[in-house]
C-alpha cells in the first residue's frame, strides 16, 4: 500500500508518479477527496475532545468552588455521546481511505522510464548472441510434440484448455531444471524453502494480489482459500506481521512452486503451446531487506537470474519496465527475455522487481531500527519459469532432424 502520510504531505506529487503509471485520474480525485473527508473527521475528533478536556477541567473548578454542576455535567455528558460519535465517522473514513489505498498501485521509481506499453521499455543489453541455425528453426510445439515430450491434448481431456502433461525425458528436463535452478540460487546464497500452494485473503493482500485481481485467481469454493499464482505470496508472508531483528536482514530466499492463474486478462495470447498456461513450474526468488541494501540485492537479483540462463547456455536481454508496464506492485521492473528462434523473438521468462516498502506496509513486515520500527523492503523475481525454460531449450538446441540436445549443465542431473 501507498503511504498514506506522504499521500497528505504531497498529494501533488504522489499524484503526479502515479499517472505515469496509468492510474486514472478520476481514481486520484477520489482519493484526494477520501483524504479530505478524513482529516475533517480527524479535526472535528480533535475539537471536540479538547472541548471535553477543557469542560473536565472546569468541572473540577467548580466541585472545588461549590458551584452547582448540574448543568455543567449535561455538556460534558453530551460531549461524549458526539466524541464517540466523532471517533466512529473518523473511523469509518479512515477504513475507506485504507479501502481504496488498497486498489492503488506502487509509485514507480524517478528512474523507470516513461511509457505507456511494452513496446516502450528500454533494452539494458544482451547476453550471448543468438545461435545461426543452417536450418529454419521449429517452434517448441512441434518440437515436443515430434519428441514425444509434450501433449497438449491430453492437458485439455484432464482440465481444459492451456494444461499439458509431460512424458518421458520433457518430466525429466523439468524436473532436471527445478534441481538446477535450486542448486544454482542456493549457492548464490539464496536459502531453500518449501512452502504450502493455498493461501488465505491475508496473504495475497499482503503481496497485492488482492483485491485487485481476484479475477485471475483461483480459489477454493466455500474457503477463504486461494491457489497461488506465484511463489513470492508465500514466501514473502512467511513474515507477515513481524518485526525482524535488524542482524537478520537481508533474508534471502527461492522456492519451487506450482502456480495457478486464470489469465482471464491474456484471452487469445499464447493459446498454442506453453508459453501461457494456468498450471506452470517456477523457482522464485524472494528478498527481505533493509531499505539502504535492497538496491544492491535487486541487481544481485538479476545477476543470479541472467547467469543463470546463461549457464544452460540460452541468449537472453535484459529489459528496463517503462512506468506504464510496471506491474502493480512493483516501483521498478528488470524484464529478463530469452531468445525463441522459432519464433524469432525474445520472450519473458523472468521478472525481478523491486517493491520498496508496498508490500511490507500491507503485510506488516517491520525491523528494528535502531528504537524505532522501520518497514522492510520486499524484493521478488523468477529464476526460472520452468515451462519457459523447457521451450528455450527446445528451440535453441534442435537439430535439423527435430532432435534436442541437452545442455552440459544440466547433464549430471539426467541419468
Amino acid at each position: 500500500m501507498i503511504d498514506l502520510k506522504l499521500l497528505q504531505k504531497d498529494f501533488g506529487g504522489v499524484s503526479a508518479k502515479l499517472t505515469r503509471k496509468g492510474v486514472d485520474v478520476k481514481l486520484l480525485d477520489e482519493l484526494k477527496r477520501k483524504n479530505e473527508d478524513l482529516k475533517a473527521a480527524k479535526a472535528d475528533y480533535e475539537t471536540l475532545q479538547a472541548a471535553q478536556n477543557a469542560m473536565s477541567k472546569e468541572f473540577g473548578i467548580y466541585k472545588k468552588e461549590g458551584k452547582d454542576v448540574n448543568e455543567l455535567k449535561a455538556k460534558v455528558d453530551a460531549n461524549k455521546i458526539k466524541i464517540t460519535e466523532a471517533l466512529e465517522v473518523q473511523r469509518v473514513k479512515q477504513e475507506e481511505l485504507e479501502a481504496l489505498a488498497m486498489s492503488i498501485p506502487n509509485i514507480p521509481d524517478d528512474d523507470v522510464p516513461d511509457g505507456e506499453d511494452e513496446s516502450q521499455n528500454v533494452e539494458i543489453r544482451k547476453v550471448l548472441a543468438p545461435r545461426v541455425f543452417g536450418f529454419t528453426p521449429k517452434e517448441h510445439w512441434e518440437l515436443a510434440e515430434k519428441n514425444g515430450w509434450i501433449d497438449f491434448e491430453r492437458g485439455v481431456k484432464l482440465a481444459t484448455s492451456r494444461f499439458s502433461v509431460s512424458f518421458g525425458m520433457g518430466a525429466k528436463l523439468e524436473r532436471a531444471l527445478i534441481n538446477f535452478m535450486l542448486n544454482f540460487n542456493s549457492k548464490r546464497g539464496f536459502e531453500e524453502v518449501s512452502v504450502p500452494s493455498l493461501v488465505n485473503r491475508a496473504a495475497l493482500e499482503g503481496t497485492g494480489q488482492l483485491p485487485k485481481f481476484e479475477d485471475d485467481l483461483y480459489k477454493i469454493q466455500d474457503q477463504e482459500l486461494f491457489l497461488i499464482p506465484t511463489a513470492e505470496v508465500p514466501v514473502t508472508n512467511l513474515y507477515q506481521d513481524e518485526i525482524l531483528s535488524s542482524n537478520m536482514l537481508p533474508v534471502k530466499m527461492t522456492a519451487y512452486t506450482s502456480c495457478f492463474r486464470k489469465e482471464a486478462g491474456a484471452a487469445g495470447r499464447d493459446t498454442r503451446g506453453m508459453i501461457r498456461q494456468h498450471q506452470f513450474h517456477k523457482v522464485e526468488l524472494v528478498s527481505i531487506t533493509k531499505p539502504e541494501d535492497s538496491d544492491t540485492i535487486f541487481e544481485e537479483m538479476v545477476k543470479t537470474a541472467s547467469d543463470l540462463l546463461s549457464a544452460l547456455e540460452l541468449p537472453h536481454r535484459l529489459v528496463t519496465l517503462c512506468a506504464g508496464d510496471l506491474g502493480f506492485g512493483a516501483a521498478k521492473t528488470v524484464d529478463l527475455e530469452v531468445w525463441l528462434p522459432g519464433q524469432n523473438s525474445y520472450r519473458e521468462i523472468s521478472s525481478v522487481s523491486n517493491t520498496r516498502e508496498f508490500q511490507a506496509r500491507r503485510a506488516k513486515i517491520r525491523y528494528k531500527d535502531g528504537d524505532k520500527n522501520s518497514f522492510v523492503h520486499t524484493l521478488n523475481g523468477s529464476s526460472l519459469a520452468v515451462g519457459r525454460t523447457l521451450v528455450a531449450i527446445m528451440e535453441n538446441f534442435q537439430n535439423e532432424d527435430g532432435s534436442i540436445t541437452i545442455p552440459k549443465a544440466l547433464e549430471p542431473y539426467i541419468n
